[in-house]
């Protein structure tokens, strides 16, 4: 008997040990940004696509650094926050295909992401975002109802949650999380990971009080994401609210679904963003 309770004794503190591990490096286990590396490896004129390097002082006090990349003839500016692991350099393909539709992009890195300064946490991705919501608004004097907020995966969270501060032209939540205590709880079962969630980024929450049209992107074979996250966040979505199921993988699917993807993006922006130019 004493064995077993001498057992029960070290299962119980080796659980203790890892929630209060979770809780207080929960930062270090959500977030990948040197994965692969925090280096900036390639540059869009790499491939052939004029940038401008833009950096940004949040509110409290730290430096973001993102690339203005422009589009010939471009009515409409990208905001656009990218997904977890790595940083900008990392999302050429993205970047060259929303310039290809007619865009100007604005992508960033968040604070402890590629060269910008700080430590990951969640309101300062609000401010690292705001940031660089002022660069566009008040710089470059882009009027708010021609910026497209783009989330994806993680951006998703952080693109909504501005978009029920500012009246953009409207928001593109891709492959969204519904929050990060239902990822978690998902991927561990068998923590209260409700309870020791020191993030929330829910976009169930900002979906519903965006003040834009929402267009919510998610694909049915995504293996990080479940494709019901997307489902819930576009029910819980304010109107009007755009649902467009594509297929492909959590990181390839926007390229692997090719017109799919790219037809229902122009003819969400074309019906809610007056100034939006559908490109052929």
């Amino acid at each position: 008997m004493k064995l077993i309770w001498a057992i029960l004794a070290i299962v119980g503190i080796a659980y203790i040990g890892v929630c209060i591990f979770l809780f207080l490096f929960q930062a270090r286990v959500i977030f990948f940004p040197d994965l692969p590396g925090r280096q900036l490896e390639m540059f869009p004129n790499n491939i052939n696509l004029a940038f401008e390097d833009v950096y940004a002082k949040t509110e409290d006090g730290e430096i973001i650094h993102g690339w203005y990349v422009p589009a010939e003839n471009a009515t409409v500016t990208m905001l656009f926050s990218h997904g977890n692991a790595g940083n900008i350099s990392h999302r050429l393909e993205s970047i060259a295909l929303y310039n290809s539709l007619g865009m100007n992009v604005l992508i960033y890195d968040y604070r402890g992401y590629g060269q910008s300064t700080g430590k990951i946490s969640e309101q300062g991705f609000y401010q690292d975002i705001d940031a660089m919501w002022r660069v566009l608004t008040e710089q470059k004097g882009i009027r708010a109802e021609n910026i497209i907020l783009f989330g994806r995966s993680l951006g998703a969270a952080i693109a909504s949650q501005l978009a029920t501060r500012v009246k953009a032209g409207a928001v593109i939540i891709e492959s969204p999380f519904t929050s990060v205590p239902d990822m978690g709880a998902k991927l561990y079962p068998f923590l209260p990971v409700r309870l020791l969630s020191r993030f929330q980024l829910s976009n169930i929450i900002h979906a519903s009080q965006a003040q834009s049209p929402v267009l919510v992107v998610h694909s049915r074979h995504d293996e990080i994401i479940p494709f019901s996250h997307g489902e819930k966040v576009f029910e819980s979505a304010a109107e009007p609210r755009v649902f467009l199921p594509i297929s492909g993988d959590h990181n390839g699917g926007f390229l692997l679904s090719g017109n799919v993807y790219i037809d229902g993006l122009q003819e969400f922006l074309v019906k809610y963003v007056a100034t939006y130019k559908k490109v052929n």
